[in-house]
């Protein structure tokens, strides 16, 4: 298409496209121009070739723009309405079906949404429910996504960190100046110190299934809020190499973007959100795989630099290569036993706990309530049976809870293990199961008196425990083990709580 045609048709477009009123604004991509009416959204592909995908041919533009529709109705289904076939004729251009011969081009129609609704630009709105809800949508998406190959394994973690390498250095060249050279080096070694770590695991995670048609560019740039619902939109579209990708290393863009934006705390609940539910549909090496989550973050990272550095943000991207070195730090393993009758807090308490112990997003939450509902094939929030509270079942959760505390401590995440641990040989199972992966151990005992409690329980509401009043009253007349634990008076806001615990390795 000549330069003339092209400014006609991109003025044409501007101008409506002939089925409404003007474009109210006009948004430029590197790859794509991007028209803003009243109600809905055009996006046109750019004739631009820059090795990682290619548009220069209206063949591959046609390609382009039909898979971002069929890829994003699967996240996004009210957001992308249609794809369709620009035409000549004979007083200008018109939009046809997207079947139509002798296309000149192609766009992609986009129901037009809230832009301050997007995460990037309203990152507060991340609370903890949200985060949660964030985990559990995002690991729905990831079990039901296809299988795919193109970019899993060693070799797809390889060919994103040669990119980066290449692109760093390029900013930290004597042209550029953006970066520091030392930097770059500094976290190009750690990288490939960590790659080398878990070169092997990554391929075992391909074999395994954890290579999927994922999103691909899953940062808070890329989720709006609507209806307190969050939408994933814009996944890529235009390299197998970027979508076809370990779910973990998925997830961990999103992490990554919380994490710098300083919400560890929501990137961790996000985290451990999204492992309970991926557990309900991933094996054990879901858990076996979290020694791959440090190398994933500062990929993620070093994406962001040299994203930022070629956008003339010179100071974002030395923060977000910070954040790559960051992220390869060693951080030692040690596991924390939160316990306490219902209603002590024990889930509040963790849930504070976890974003401080090791990298991040810190530790992982194994709480029994999920777990026992896990075990018997139920949403966290689906009341059991009685049955699923019957002899033998409290035994078998814990120790399951205690089987993957022993996978994620030997792939060196933290854990905090959240449960009630009413009976001796609960507590001294935890504290053995520290010594055998040897790792520091603390054991938290929370107290409140029995009308606290009482309040607490009587007041839950969407929570996936199932403890009512007479559960508590069945716990309050036992007699509390004599414990070496750590007994923390669990009466007071969680802020001014956790200023009185500090776990052993903790900050």
């Amino acid at each position: 298409m000549s330069e003339a045609r092209q400014q006609a048709l991109e003025a044409w477009l501007t101008a409506g496209a002939g089925i409404g009123a003007p474009a109210e604004r006009r948004i430029d991509t590197p790859i794509s121009a991007v028209f803003l009416f009243r109600d809905k959204v055009l996006k046109l592909k750019k004739a631009v070739d820059f090795g990682f995908l290619d548009f220069t041919t209206l063949d591959q533009r046609r390609w382009a723009v039909g898979r971002e529709l069929d890829m994003n109705r699967e996240t996004a289904p009210d957001v992308y309405r249609a794809a369709y076939a620009i035409v000549a004729r004979d007083d200008g251009f018109a939009l046809a079906p997207f079947e139509t011969e002798g296309a000149i081009d192609y766009v992609l129609e986009m129901r037009r949404f809230d832009e301050t609704a997007v995460l990037s630009e309203c990152p507060e709105r991340v609370d903890g429910a949200l985060a949660e809800q964030l985990g559990r949508t995002i690991s729905r998406f990831h079990i039901k996504a296809r299988l795919g190959a193109a970019g899993g394994g060693a070799a797809g973690s390889r060919y994103v960190m040669d990119s980066n390498a290449g692109l760093m250095r390029g900013l930290a060249d004597e042209v550029s100046g953006v970066l520091d050279p030392a930097a770059v080096e500094r976290a190009l070694a750690a990288t490939e110190a960590a790659f080398a770590s878990v070169e092997t695991l990554l391929d075992q995670r391909l074999a395994g299934g954890f290579v999927r048609a994922c999103h691909g560019d899953l940062h808070l740039g890329n989720i709006v809020l609507e209806g307190e619902r969050p939408i994933l939109f814009d996944r890529i579209e235009f390299n197998d190499k970027l979508i076809e990708i370990d779910v973990l290393y998925d997830l961990a863009f999103l992490l990554m973007d919380l994490d710098f934006r300083g919400r560890r705390g929501e990137a961790n609940r996000a985290f451990n959100a999204w492992l309970d539910e991926a557990a309900r549909g991933f094996g054990d090496a879901l858990f076996t795989g979290l020694a791959a989550l440090p190398l994933f973050l500062a990929i993620r990272a070093a994406v962001r630099c040299h994203v930022a550095g070629h956008n003339n943000a010179p100071d974002a991207a030395r923060a977000y290569l910070a954040a790559a070195e960051a992220h390869l730090q060693p951080c030692a393993p040690q596991l924390i036993a939160v316990g306490g009758l219902s209603g002590s807090g024990k889930s509040t308490v963790s849930r504070a706990l976890a974003p401080s112990l090791g990298g991040a997003p810190g530790a992982v939450v194994l709480r029994s309530d999920e777990l026992r509902k896990r075990l018997w094939g139920c949403d966290p929030l689906t009341p059991l049976p009685p049955e699923a509270y019957g002899p033998g079942e409290s035994e078998r959760v814990y120790a399951e809870m205690r089987r993957l505390a022993g996978l994620c401590l030997a792939a060196g995440r933290s854990v905090i293990l959240d449960a009630v641990h009413l009976k001796a040989e609960e507590q001294t199972a935890a504290e053995a199961l520290a010594r055998a992966h040897g790792v520091p151990f603390q054991g938290l005992w929370l107290e409140a008196p029995a009308e606290v409690l009482r309040e607490r329980v009587g007041a839950r509401t969407g929570d996936a425990s199932d403890a009512d009043i007479s559960v508590l009253e069945g716990q309050l007349r036992l007699t509390a083990p004599e414990t070496t634990w750590r007994r923390v008076q669990a009466t007071t806001a969680s802020d001014s709580l956790l200023r009185l615990i500090t776990p052993e390795g903790g900050t």
